[in-house]
């Protein structure tokens, strides 16, 4: 029996529909149909859009019939995370205050979606705020890893890495300033980018005010897919020019070419990492990836990196005070107990000093960025891990203030690759005792490409794309 068309990857399903071959209704029916069969384990499309949907997909099909020239994403559905502004839609946020804070207009990321032919046929849930994480808030409720029910799908992009990861569409939006793409990813078994700094323009017309100097400068938005091809596609289509954002920078989407044999560093030394060492199959993950990297022709160099350590520290130091001033005041007063709880243990595990060390964070990050940026000029591209454990179980990020403090350590490149500005590409490997793993690949501010082309060698091998968690048994 041939893949259903909800299986098919975004690439595939473009090509079909611009020739004739299957039509966009059929492949937003099919992407509808999937996520009604999996909402009742996963709860991960949590806005229906399946009537203006469709009303699109007919559009797009008409388009077709005329012999128009069709967009890259013409008539392929996808999803959108409920923190970011859609013209008709509720921007949650995953908190049940904002639930009416309907949106009049699309953000960036979303009108360039829908100009590239993107069909929106549902938003995903994210946590309370979209700040923690796993997944789950007083509003939508929890959302499910569809390949261990006791087990995170991460956050704050759960909904969004969930439903690529069973199938509801293709491609899904997320953001990241602390891991909430590359987590889920990982927790997940899909292909999530954090791209650069700078690369995809973002705006929410609904935000109160403008977002804090170093949230402005860490969060970035990005896609997940199920093949590295796919995300290439998205991050194509989601980078175009929108002038609501200063900071985007209009950079070439391929870079230079390099010389062959192209230079990995792999970071596995527990010095570069806060002092924690790799679970044994993080470890294992890490060496297979690498493996497949030097097969595919790749060297792979024992240069020592600048470490993700103070980069780390440098994100607490500078997202923290500002959490405390302009962020803590709204969960208080309307978050749920889940984010309360987790944003409080965050708080308590870095206590409230005078602005100095503030000033002196966002003054040293550029002397870490620049430590990176000239390693990079030697060594291209990085292989690390997206964290030091395997994926953890739901409500870790409630505990105590020790085990925040501790999971934050053991998943350092969370916060430290934000703080480089630098983009991450996360790659499952395999499955190990039924949960999925992955790497990192990470490369120079832009080199988007270069993550691509790793990420290539190692999806090729490790066979993960085609493997979707079809009927969960729990």
């Amino acid at each position: 029996m041939a893949d259903p068309l909800w299986q098919w990857e975004a690439s595939r399903l473009a090509g079909a529909i611009a020739a004739r071959e299957v039509s966009a209704r059929e492949a937003v029916d099919a992407c509808l149909d999937r996520t009604e069969a999996v909402h009742a384990q996963l709860n991960a499309v949590t806005v229906d859009l399946s009537r203006a949907a469709r009303a699109h997909a007919e559009r797009a099909d008409a388009a077709v019939a005329r012999g128009d020239r069709l967009a890259p994403l013409h008539g392929v559905p996808v999803v959108i995370k409920e923190n970011v502004d859609q013209a008709g839609c509720a921007t949650t946020n995953g908190t049940l205050a904002y639930r009416d804070l309907q949106a009049a207009v699309d953000s960036p990321v979303v009108a360039n979606l829908k100009a590239a032919g993107a069909i929106v046929i549902g938003r995903t849930n994210t946590p309370g705020f979209s700040f923690r994480l796993d997944t789950e808030n007083e509003l939508r409720g929890r959302t499910s890893n569809p390949w261990s029910a006791t087990h995170t799908p991460g956050g704050s992009s759960g909904g969004a890495a969930v439903a690529v990861a069973s199938g509801c569409a293709p491609i899904s939006h997320g953001n990241d300033i602390a891991g909430s793409i590359r987590f889920p990813a990982y927790a997940c078994g899909v292909v999530g980018l954090r791209p650069s700094f700078g690369r995809v323009p973002a705006f929410n017309p609904t935000a109160p005010a403008e977002r804090s100097v170093s949230t402005q400068l860490l969060s970035v938005q990005g896609p997940f897919a199920r093949s590295v091809r796919d995300v290439r596609l998205a991050l194509t289509a989601m980078a175009a020019r929108d002038a609501r954002d200063p900071w985007w920078v209009p950079a070439p989407l391929e870079g230079t070419p390099l010389a062959h044999p192209r230079r990995v560093a792999v970071v596995s030394d527990p010095q570069a990492l806060g002092g924690e060492r790799l679970h044994p199959s993080v470890a294992e993950a890490m060496a297979r990836a690498a493996g497949w990297l030097a097969d595919a022709g790749y060297e792979i160099v024992d240069t020592p990196t600048p470490g993700f350590t103070r980069a780390m520290e440098l994100w607490f130091a500078m997202q923290m005070p500002e959490i405390r001033a302009f962020l803590w005041p709204a969960i208080e007063q309307h978050g749920d107990a889940g984010i309360r709880r987790a944003m409080g243990l965050m708080l308590d595990a870095h206590p409230a000093s005078d602005g100095l060390p503030y000033m002196k964070a966002l003054a040293e990050r550029a002397r870490v960025v620049r430590d990176w940026q000239r390693f990079f000029d030697d060594v291209p591209i990085v292989l690390a891990p997206v964290c030091t454990q395997p994926v953890y179980v739901r409500g870790f990020d409630l505990e105590s203030v020790d085990r925040t403090r501790q999971f934050w350590r053991e998943c350092l490149t969370l916060t430290a690759v934000p703080v480089l500005g630098i983009p991450g590409l996360t790659v499952p490997t395999g499955v190990v005792d039924g949960l999925p793993t992955g790497v990192t690949i990470l490369a120079a501010r832009f080199r988007e490409d270069l993550c691509f082309a790793a990420g290539e060698a190692i999806e090729a091998r490790a066979g993960m794309s085609t493997r979707v968690p079809l009927d969960p048994v729990w």
